[in-house]
């Protein structure tokens, strides 16, 4: 049996290829989730592994450690083998910001997904835009500094109080 691979890149420590075996090794967190979908109604799945920020935190993201919101500048990308991506923030999967459970499955409705790889879920979402089945990689990516203020021109977007 092949098994799918799922690679961790970018502001990395510790880049990595994993399969769904290896997810095997974090806690895992079971969560029943209700999609509202346009075109086929309500979905209801239970899915179960690990949630996103502890494998992407043991991979060593790139943060400043002396800036404690430097870590709201990463965003994470994370595409699926047929397609489909979504984009997400450090802070929706940050305890100290929103803690959003969001899981990288190993299982849905008690199957294994080993041959077809894990899926994003994000219980949190109303409807399934942002879940990605058979996950090929998860980019972190920190390159989004702020950028020094432009300043204000005279009587362009400024507003006049009287």
């Amino acid at each position: 049996m092949t098994l799918a691979q799922l690679d961790l890149t970018g502001d990395l420590a510790r880049p990595a290829r994993l399969t769904v075996p290896d997810l095997l090794g974090w806690p895992q967190h079971r969560v029943r989730v209700s999609f509202e979908c346009v075109t086929s109604g309500t979905q209801v799945h239970r899915f179960e592994g690990p949630r996103l920020y502890d494998v992407l935190s043991s991979a060593g993201p790139g943060f400043d450690p002396v800036r404690r919101k430097d870590r709201l500048r990463f965003l994470i990308a994370v595409s699926g083998s047929d397609g489909h991506h979504a984009l997400l923030s450090w802070a929706e999967i940050d305890p100290d910001f929103a803690h959003a459970p969001v899981l990288l499955a190993v299982s849905i409705d008690d199957t294994p997904l080993d041959r077809a790889g894990p899926q994003l879920v994000l219980p949190q979402d109303r409807c399934g835009a942002r879940h990605i089945s058979g996950i090929r990689a998860i980019r972190v990516d920190g390159g989004y500094r702020t950028l020094p203020p432009v300043p204000a021109t005279p009587g362009l977007g400024s507003a006049e109080v009287r």
